[in-house]
C-alpha cells in the first residue's frame, strides 16, 4: 500500500525542498511505495487524515494523529542515520 509523507517547513519552500530530495533517495534506496507532499507546517493538521507520516524541519506546533518526525538532521548533517531509521520504521510499519 502506498504511503503518503507530508514534508513540512515554516513556509513550505526552502528546507522542505532539501528534505524532499533526501526522502526521495531514501524511498528509492529501500524500494518503498511512497508519495511525498510538500507543505507548510500550518497545513499539516488539516492534511494529516490523508497521510501516514509528517517529516518536519521546524518545531511541531501541535500533536498529530500520525507519526511526526523532526528532520533537522537533513539540514545540519548530524544524526542523519538515526532520523532515516525512524522514518523507515514508520514507512515499513515496524
Amino acid at each position: 500500500m502506498k504511503k503518503r509523507i507530508l514534508v513540512a517547513c515554516g513556509a513550505g519552500i526552502a528546507t522542505s525542498t532539501v528534505v524532499c530530495s533526501k526522502l526521495e533517495e531514501l524511498i528509492k534506496e529501500h524500494n518503498l511505495d511512497a508519495e511525498i507532499v510538500q507543505c507548510k507546517i500550518a497545513e499539516c493538521a488539516a492534511k494529516q487524515d490523508e497521510a501516514d507520516l509528517i517529516v518536519s524541519t521546524t518545531i511541531l506546533p501541535t500533536t498529530y494523529k500520525i507519526p511526526a518526525i523532526k528532520a533537522t538532521a537533513y539540514i545540519t548533517g548530524i544524526n542523519i542515520k538515526a532520523t532515516e531509521k525512524q522514518i523507515l520504521e514508520v514507512l515499513k510499519g515496524e
